[in-house]
């Protein structure tokens, strides 16, 4: 059912916060449009907004959410943010003050980091979070654009910051579409460099360039591809394997079995993005079926609804989902946190 023209008024005088409000061209209008399926027009300081009842209301929270804080231009990425909060919980924060957008009896999580702003966008997120912080070994598994390995990085960042471990280890298989490192030039960080440059541009986000090249310096951040790890044992750092749905079934239990006193583990993957030699098994994909009622071991499984990127990526998923549900693989669907 349409509405009517339900109509939205803006206060006199309050031409500059519109302004700010719509955006260059209206763009954050356009923005609200095509997420929410709803026809926003502009009238002077008069917004008409047309579509489904549900998501013309949610569109008018939106309009009055940013318009109190419209002081300053609101941004692309902050209408972004929003949309997420929105679809998880049918609100959004009244103001930049509020800890935690996530409504509930539960007391927002504080993590030492740069970002002062930091917070989980979605509940799925927000229990990532927890249990990450409250388990030596989590995994975080679902599609990109989900926050699984920024959450991991702000976790990692916050325990060396409170000298809950001495170092952080960041390491993913060396696995792009059938190269190996020994294509690539340069020493050891150089090749790996590029495998690992989500993980680079998470920590310069969280903890700023400076900061970070100096743990670099001191060997306090340490980056390896997967394959360096045997042998070792990883005592009090936390450590996060990146990308673990290209590892082997033997990598996976190698790594795995790395870990030492004192030390935390993340590791992160997409089971539908699968970059080994075909009739390969991944390790991610065994690893959920062989650990999953191991208790101290807790496991986040992540959703198009968690995507945290432009509005178009989570309709990208859902549509890949629907495409290949017949042949997904039969994993479980809901975290098994012990």
């Amino acid at each position: 059912m349409k509405s009517k023209g339900s109509e939205w008024q803006a206060p006199e005088d309050d031409n500059h916060k519109l302004a700010n409000l719509c955006g260059p061209v209206d763009a954050n209008l356009r923005q609200i449009e095509a997420a929410l399926q709803v026809k926003i027009s502009r009238r002077n300081g008069t917004l008409n907004v047309v579509g489904e009842k549900e998501n013309a209301k949610q569109a008018f929270i939106l309009i009055n959410h940013f318009f109190e804080k419209s002081e300053k231009p609101v941004t692309a990425d902050e209408i972004q943010l929003a949309l997420v909060e929105l679809k998880n919980t049918n609100t959004v924060a009244s103001s930049k003050k509020e800890p935690n957008i996530i409504t509930g009896e539960d007391e927002p999580v504080v993590l030492r980091t740069k970002r002062g702003d930091f917070q989980p966008r979605t509940e799925r997120q927000k229990d990532y979070l927890k249990a990450v912080l409250e388990h030596d070994l989590t995994f975080g598994i679902g599609p990109a654009g989900t926050g699984k390995t920024y959450i991991a990085v702000a976790c990692a960042i916050d325990a060396l910051e409170r000298d809950s471990v001495k170092r952080i280890i960041l390491t993913r298989p060396a696995v792009e579409a059938g190269e190996r490192l020994g294509f690539l030039p340069g020493d050891l960080n150089q090749k790996v460099d590029p495998y690992l440059r989500p993980l680079y541009d998470a920590l310069y986000d969280l903890a700023g360039y400076e900061r970070v090249q100096k743990w670099f310096e001191r060997n306090v951040i340490e980056i390896a591809p997967l394959a360096y790890m045997r042998g070792r044992t990883l005592s009090h750092a936390f450590v996060i394997l990146d990308e673990a749905q290209n590892t082997t079934p033997e990598q996976m239990k190698m790594f795995l079995t790395r870990i030492g006193f004192g030390s935390k583990a993340v590791i992160t993957g997409d089971v539908t993005q699968i970059d080994l030699p075909r009739g390969q098994q991944s390790g991610l994909v065994q690893t959920q079926h062989v650990l999953r009622n191991v208790k101290g071991i807790s496991m986040t499984y992540f959703t198009s609804q968690d995507v945290v990127r432009h509005p178009l990526v989570a309709r990208i998923v859902e549509a890949y989902e629907r495409f290949h549900n017949p042949e997904r693989p039969n994993l479980p669907t809901e975290p098994n946190a012990q």
